[in-house]
């Protein structure tokens, strides 16, 4: 088909093509990178930290309360 002004003589293919173009654009960017060891770990084991922490701080409680409980 010959173009005018840079468009399709064919409103609806042209439409179409438009379409499929910004599809393809947005299916780029909403792609994911594939996901390496500390992004797929790194959840758990920040989260394993926390409870560490959290369970040394309330033995730690505990200690001081029995030391003064005597």
């Amino acid at each position: 088909m010959r173009t005018k002004g840079g468009f399709t003589a064919n409103p609806v293919r042209s439409m179409i093509q438009g379409m499929e173009a910004i599809f393809d654009d947005i299916a780029a960017a909403l792609r994911a990178p594939p996901a390496r060891f500390p992004a797929r770990y790194g959840a758990f084991v920040l989260r394993m930290a926390e409870s560490l922490a959290t369970g040394l701080a309330i033995g730690v409680g505990f200690a001081i309360v029995h030391a003064f409980a005597g």
